[in-house]
């Protein structure tokens, strides 16, 4: 397996929490487990370390902890750059890009209250990856893919249900404004929409 194949899968299994906050990651283990030697490995965790995604403690790598003062750093950041994402993705939506979004607001309206964190948490990326990539801005849509994944992170480990209603109220309000061409009301949901991700972020840890 190549070192681009272990990044990617080793930084899925942080988003996703298979590997926890703060677990220790031994070089001998996952060099086994991917089948190379430690070279490698350690090649690909000073990579995710340079991103933030672990950390070294001592002789050691370790996944890195959850931190709030991590999510405010990143909100003031969302606040700026997912708020123009989202008006040039309003401005510069293609037909096919707006019939996709509509299909993906379908599936949210008819979404049950019994789906899992992680199932709400996989469609509302799927919304936003749409949202970053119909701005035709790839480094602004990377950028932004990368802080929302540290979200994630958070929302994964939050431990009450989740309400699906009210965690997709703004979601659909963007969408409408999209279609409508509604700036003033755009700005006003994406706003609404990263406070209260992070206030049900706060509230919980």
């Amino acid at each position: 397996m190549d070192p681009v194949e272990i990044y990617e899968l080793l930084r899925e299994k942080i988003i996703w929490l298979d590997l926890k906050p703060e677990s220790v990651l031994n070089l001998s283990e996952l060099a086994d487990m991917f089948g190379v030697s430690r070279t490698p490995i350690k090649e690909v965790l000073i990579l995710l370390q340079s991103e933030g995604w672990v950390l070294r403690h001592g002789q050691h790598f370790m996944v890195t902890p959850l931190s709030l003062d991590r999510i405010k750093e990143i909100t003031e950041i969302r606040y700026v750059l997912e708020l123009q994402a989202n008006i040039w993705s309003m401005y510069r939506i293609t037909p096919e890009e707006l019939k996709e979004l509509n299909e993906l607001k379908k599936t949210i309206v008819q979404m049950k209250g019994s789906s899992s964190t992680r199932q709400l948490v996989e469609l509302d990326f799927s919304f936003h990856r749409m949202m970053f990539r119909a701005a035709k801005n790839n480094q602004l849509a990377q950028i932004l893919e990368r802080l929302l994944n540290q979200y994630f992170r958070f929302w994964l480990s939050i431990p009450r249900e989740i309400d699906v209603t009210s965690f997709f109220a703004e979601t659909l309000e963007i969408m409408q404004a999209v279609e409508a061409k509604d700036e003033s009301k755009l700005r006003q949901a994406t706003i609404n929409h990263i406070k209260r991700s992070v206030d049900e972020i706060m509230g919980s840890f």
